[in-house]
């Protein structure tokens, strides 16, 4: 039986839904949206459109259609009380008397948090805070991930046939899913702020890893090559205009082989290794963190994604079915070394849809 929202929730419901029009626009910043009602009839909303603009409460006071004098704004996060990219928003709150505020979750951000519920509560404002708190804090869970961990929310994406493939067994993998799918790909890219791929993936496909098949924000390009195989050719070193290009390899590379592309004007990241040789994954996240990356999308290949949810640092699975049947190929996720079925990985799946021809199965690891 569905659950009859009081006005609170609808307005707050409300917010959230225009909260959600930012996606892929405002990163790192979270999603916020803010409606004005006075009288009990929505007068102004607002949301964020893009970083470094104005917040969703300064845009729905400047959209009301009429004096917000005594009215309730009811808004998806805290509002901001520091000076950012913008003035804070209790100021415009305070300076156009509005009466009351209805918040939905408290803010992550160490300069933020509960101090501007009590600024505003110390100018004579009423405050009612954690209306649909779970639903805001879903909505922004990449900004609570990113501020809470001071790591990044990492999705993993891949496509593979029904029977477990995502490439032949010659490695041939263009293309496994739908047009569709692809698009939807690319907007998942537009929606992170960084895209993650092994050498491997550039040697074989060869991407562009850019948002072309949609409208959106190219992310920064992150290439993990522990022994420094990818070609100074690759797509990705080639067309160094279209987004931030990051090569990741380990500190034993010599510097010789790293001089032509660092000369391109790729940055070069250099990690410990793991006893193995390989980039260690686990020192990357916080580099990437500490550059304002709060999320990064893994398109593979198997060895960088299986080496992800070995060391628990997926938050995220965006798994693309096609209906196809390969036998022999490459297998999605290699060995997790679990013998016991009772640690399996735990999905709670969140979104199952058909994409084109394709079935989408949208996730989060137990425990994100």
């Amino acid at each position: 039986m569905k659950q009859i929202m009081n006005n609170d929730e609808h307005f707050m419901d409300l917010a959230i839904r225009l909260a959600r029009r930012g996606k892929g626009h405002v990163s790192p910043n979270p999603l916020v949206g803010a409606v004005i009602v006075k009288n009990n009839r929505i007068i102004g909303r607002g949301y964020h459109q893009r970083y470094g603009g104005s917040h969703a409460e300064v845009n729905a006071i400047r959209n009301a259609l009429e004096d917000v004098t005594g009215a309730t704004l009811y808004v998806t996060l805290e509002p901001c009380c520091h000076v950012g990219k913008t003035p804070p928003c209790v100021d415009c709150i305070i300076e156009n008397k509005i009466g009351k505020v209805v918040i939905g979750t408290i803010d992550a951000n160490p300069l933020v948090s509960c101090r501007g519920i009590n600024y505003l509560q110390s100018q004579g404002i009423e405050v009612k805070s954690g209306i649909l708190e779970n639903q805001c804090r879903r909505l922004n869970e990449v900004f609570f991930y990113y501020m809470e961990t001071g790591l990044p929310f990492v999705t993993v994406k891949y496509a593979q046939t029904l029977d477990g493939r995502i490439a032949t067994a010659t490695g041939q993998s263009q293309w496994i899913s739908s047009d569709a799918a692809r698009r939807f790909a690319h907007r998942l890219r537009a929606q992170h702020d960084a895209v993650l791929v092994g050498g491997g993936t550039i040697i074989r496909d060869n991407p562009e890893l850019t948002v072309r098949l949609v409208r959106g924000r190219n992310p920064v390009r992150v290439v993990v090559d522990s022994d420094q195989l990818v070609p100074e050719q690759a797509k990705i070193f080639q067309q160094l205009s279209c987004a931030p290009t990051l090569l990741v390899t380990t500190k034993s590379i010599k510097e010789q082989r790293l001089q032509n592309i660092a000369s391109s004007q790729v940055e070069i990241i250099k990690t410990e290794a793991t006893p193995q040789g390989n980039v260690d994954l686990k020192k990357l996240l916080p580099l990437l963190a500490a550059r304002g990356i709060s999320s990064v999308l893994v398109e593979g290949g198997a060895q960088i994604i299986t080496s992800l949810l070995r060391d628990n640092l997926v938050n995220r699975l965006v798994t693309i079915i096609a209906p196809k049947i390969l036998g022999k190929g490459i297998e999605a996720v290699g060995d997790l070394q679990i013998s016991d079925l009772a640690l399996a990985k735990r999905l709670a799946v969140q979104t199952v849809k058909k994409i084109g021809v394709d079935i989408m199965i949208d996730s989060r690891l137990a425990g994100c």
